[in-house]
């Protein structure tokens, strides 16, 4: 049942899908598909938010046929927790019922008020969802919920029907706790939706009822059909054997209505897309009461194992199949019409495709017998397309399929935040059923996500659509210049479509490119629609549409029909370029946030890459910080979300890193001072009104890692985020064994480091978890293709970078990526010199002496001078008021280094001596003398630090005279 805690089952699977594991064959296909549906929706288990609608139509005819069946219900579960709930085809919840009347009170808002709307691509997996998407009966148990909220609660959910157009008009769900989940209630919801449906049927007209029922007890009086797994007869759309998607349905209707207009017994075979075809069988029929119609059935050929006697022949195909039901049928007496493969109809009436009343049923299988052998051979599947009558004639058949068309439209064009995509979708909902051919036309500024300047003279071919690849229209993928005169642009002036019915008198598109023009029209392109693209009085572009293989020309139904449909695009294209608008701008920050360079320093050689994500712009950031004494730091992060808010969170943590960085504090320490920041940005935020990109809570996790090549060693923590990959210099690759540490944000959590030996031309690989994570993706898989594509001795870390990339980043990433490679340098021994002393002044003469003879070794004789002052004034410093062992380092790099450490904790402070002071000017003299200089805390006390230009301009003795002329003198 879904038990939260269960060691298997749905709670146990979903988990495991959830951290990006497999659990196929662990739960319902159609749960697992729910899952994978409401991930690629960028929908989080903790974050299902529902819309509330407030122009909800509460009278409507649903809710008037819904009513009495809801009354009834309510009455029959009085007293018991169950929450019986009617939405409508969005799934917007209409109406509400309760067993127990107390749970209105006690439920949340969601549950409880009408207007929330459960579809799938904002609930995830529930039941109204998943009945609207599956077209079925379908039960929801405990932890098959997508969303954390109904962990504990389960449902049964199916569609109710108008049973002549066979449209689902809305979605009849029962909620209950887990623990009363009960088969026995599916029986209970089929038997309320039929009645729901059937009160739908007597809304309409008494003729229509009329055919519907002739054909009904004209099956009835059939063999049995096959059904499907929930006991319903299947859906022609839902065939998955016939693999029939809604556009090859499309094709079938269309050529449907005309057979129906035709009133003439015929067997028509129609092509599909990919060279396949379906027969359309058309029979007239009378209902008892004389009215007389045309039933529309399609012969789909499918394959499966039959068992056929030996040398005995295939069964026909399709069309013969459909010459024989003919054959039969002309021998049947109008009033008693012969349906192939027909059957009884269930208690809840037909499953519809077309625009009329329609059911479709599936040829039962033979059953093997002796002497028979296992074949492949074809076996029909017919399916009720359209039932009508001819008088109502072709205009009202139109007048259904354009409506049918711009239902279709408003869930089919806008379901991505792309210009291009959705100039795309406007195409393949035009053709073929408005056109045979259409074109798209966008500013380039709309693509880039601006708003037009000069929407007529900076056209760009975005689409180019049709029902067949090779007629000649300008290309996708080039500027269009149109002339003032063709359609196009003077719909666009004008802000009106523009019919032009024969293209062979239509001076102004034929003068913009007469060859061209005249190709067209040898393809029999003869008749033209220019809609613009407006979209809040902008013009977005103008969309072409083209006719060639109807001989009547456009009319004005059809301009009008173009319009509607131009207009839905133009808003989502609308809404399209201003996400791309913004989600430039967000890319902008998130770039100019990051590094563009890394100041010179020579512990380690560094290649660095940023990828965002197609969905949105992120928080990843990465650093690279020189530290004291030629130590460098590491440092990447990842915040939590998308958008604006995480960028400016990102560049918040990324500058407090650099400045705790400054402070020489250890790994964990500025890991802690992090922790505590994002805690505080936290607490501020919540006390402010939360933006509509800002989820109200601040996450990050965070590795900083510290390396030191005068030792090698590297000191690393970690606050929630994946352990670096290290690559020794002869290809070895692991992953540091680094103590996992909390997410930043959380507060109170210590963190912990460790210490690695990084041997001289090491990388270190540090990224973020959009490199290797993602619900779909296996982490330990995607480990080990990390792995293998580290393990290359002695490789530069830009093609460290590359290698990484092509083989573990995803197609199409959900998040977006940092990635940073540092391979290691070490410090030539030659060039660090060290002296150990004890607390003795006497000892400090010695030490300038030793100082002066290794920078005469180095070469560096000219600033011995100032060099020894300097020591001079911290080992004096050390020997007052520091405690042994004391230390002198000298270490030669791009700057020249003295460091002078000893065991005490106590830190001197640059002060300014007054003229009668007879000290306090020590440290005065080293900030003057050196370049920079610090204090860093250690395990065993305190590090002084300061370091020398080894060019100074002016000359460094000039330097230090300037210096000792400002000295008052004493």
């Amino acid at each position: 049942m879904g038990l939260m805690g269960d060691g298997i089952g749905p709670a146990h699977a979903r988990e495991q899908f959830l951290r990006g594991g497999s659990p196929e064959g662990r739960v319902r296909s159609a749960i697992l598909s729910s899952w994978q549906r409401s991930v690629s929706l960028g929908l989080s288990p903790e974050g299902c938010e529902l819309p509330y609608l407030q122009d909800l139509d509460l009278n409507n005819r649903l809710v008037r046929a819904a009513e009495p069946v809801l009354d009834r219900l309510e009455a029959r579960f009085a007293g018991r927790n169950m929450n019986v709930s009617l939405a409508d085809a969005r799934g917007a919840v209409l109406q509400r019922r309760f067993g127990q009347a107390s749970l209105v009170r006690r439920l949340a808002a969601i549950q409880s008020v009408p207007g929330f709307v459960f579809a799938e691509q904002f609930g995830g997996t529930n039941g109204i969802g998943l009945a609207l998407a599956e077209r079925q009966l379908i039960n929801v148990y405990g932890a098959e919920h997508f969303a954390e909220r109904s962990q504990s609660s389960a449902c049964s959910a199916i569609p109710v029907r108008d049973l002549l157009s066979g449209r689902i008009e809305g979605i009849l769900c029962f909620g209950f706790p887990l623990a009363d989940a009960d088969v026995a209630l599916n029986a209970v919801i089929r038997s309320a939706a039929g009645a729901i449906e059937r009160r739908l049927l007597e809304q309409s007209s008494t003729r229509e009822r009329a055919l519907l029922q002739a054909y009904l007890d004209a099956r009835r009086r059939s063999p049995a059909p096959e059904t499907t797994d929930n006991g319903e007869l299947p859906e022609l759309g839902e065939l998955a054997a016939s693999g029939l998607d809604w556009r090859d349905q499309m094709i079938l209707k269309e050529k449907a209505a005309d057979l129906v207009a035709s009133a003439q017994r015929a067997a028509v075979e129609v092509a599909l897309p990919g060279g396949r075809r379906v027969t359309l069988l058309s029979r007239p029929m009378t209902s008892p009461s004389g009215v007389e119609g045309v039933v529309i059935e399609a012969i789909l050929p499918t394959q499966q194992h039959l068992a056929v006697p030996a040398g005995a022949a295939v069964v026909p195909s399709p069309m013969a199949q459909a010459a024989a039901s003919m054959a039969q049928a002309a021998a049947a007496p109008m009033a008693q019409p012969v349906l192939a493969a027909s059957g009884p109809a269930t208690g809840r009436g037909p499953a519809a495709v077309g625009e009329s009343a329609s059911a479709t049923v599936r040829g039962g299988a033979a059953a093997a017998a002796p002497g028979t052998s296992g074949a492949m051979v074809g076996r029909a599947t017919s399916g009720l397309v359209l039932v009508g009558e001819p008088g109502v004639g072709k205009y009202a058949v139109a007048a259904r399929r354009r409506l049918e068309l711009l239902s279709e439209a408003s869930a089919r064009i806008g379901t991505t935040l792309d210009v291009g995509h959705t100039a795309r979708e406007l195409a393949e909902m035009a053709v073929p059923r408005l056109a045979d051919f259409i074109t798209i036309d966008v500013p380039e500024a709309v693509l880039r996500g601006e708003e037009p300047t000069e929407p007529h003279s900076e056209l760009f071919r975005t689409v180019v659509h049709g029902y067949r690849e090779d007629c000649p229209f300008y290309p996708a993928g080039r500027r269009v210049r149109l002339r003032p005169t063709t359609p196009q642009l003077r719909c666009m002036a004008g802000g009106q479509p523009l019919l032009e019915p024969d293209l062979r008198t239509a001076a102004g598109w034929i003068a913009q490119d007469p060859w061209h023009a005249q190709r067209l029209l040898d393809h029999n392109v003869h008749s033209l629609i220019a809609v613009p693209l407006v979209a809040r009085g902008i013009a977005l572009g103008v969309a072409s549409f083209y006719r060639s293989r109807d001989p009547a020309p456009f009319g004005d139904d059809d301009c009008s029909l173009a319009q509607e449909l131009a207009t839905r695009a133009a808003i989502c294209i609308d809404n399209a370029r201003r996400y791309t608008r913004e989600h430039t701008m967000v890319l902008a920050l998130q770039r100019s946030l990051l590094p563009r360079s890394f100041p010179e320093q020579s512990a380690v050689e560094i290649a660095h890459r940023y990828l965002p994500a197609e969905s949105g712009v992120g928080g990843d950031w990465f650093d690279v910080i020189p530290l004291s004494s030629t130590r460098v730091a590491l440092v990447v992060g990842d915040v939590v979300g998308h958008g604006l808010h995480a960028a400016a969170t990102m560049g918040r943590l990324r500058t407090a890193a650099r400045n705790f960085a400054e402070l020489d504090l250890a790994p964990d320490e500025v890991l802690t001072h992090l922790d505590n920041l994002v805690g505080r940005l936290d607490r501020d935020e919540g006390t402010e009104e939360p933006s509509s990109d800002s989820s109200g809570m601040i996450g990050a996790t965070c590795l900083y890692a510290i390396y030191d090549p005068t030792s090698q060693q590297c000191v690393m923590a970690r606050a929630g985020h994946p352990p670096p990959g290290v690559v020794a210099p002869d290809g070895t690759v692991t992953f540091a064994d680094l103590p996992a540490g909390p997410p930043l944000g959380l507060g109170g959590l210590p963190f912990e480091t460790a210490e690695f030996h990084l041997p001289e031309g090491s990388q270190l690989v540090l990224y973020t978890d959009g490199l290797v994570g993602g619900r779909r993706r296996d982490v330990d898989t995607v480990l080990g293709q990390l792995r293998g594509a580290l393990a290359q001795p002695n490789r530069p870390p830009e093609e460290t970078c590359e290698a990484v990339l092509r083989a573990v980043m995803p197609d199409h990433p959900a998040d977006d990526v940092a990635l940073l490679v540092a391979r290691t340098h070490a410090l030539d021994p030659h060039r660090i010199a060290t002296w150990g002393l004890t607390s003795d002044p006497a000892l400090v003469s010695g030490i300038r002496a030793a100082v002066a003879r290794q920078l005469t070794e180095w070469g560096l004789e000219e600033i011995a001078f100032p060099t020894e002052l300097l020591l001079s004034e911290l080992v004096t410093n050390a020997i007052r008021y520091g405690t042994d062992p004391i230390q002198v380092r000298l270490l030669y790099d791009r700057t020249l280094i003295c460091e002078v450490s000893d065991t005490s904790s106590t830190a001197p402070h640059l002060r300014h001596a007054a003229t009668t002071d007879e000290g306090g000017r020590g440290l005065f003299l080293v900030a003057q003398l050196a370049q920079a200089w610090g204090t860093r805390y250690t395990a065993d006390g305190k590090v002084i630090w300061a370091e020398f230009a080894l060019e100074v301009p002016g000359g460094v003795h000039g330097t230090v005279e300037s210096f000792f002329d400002d000295i008052p003198a004493l």
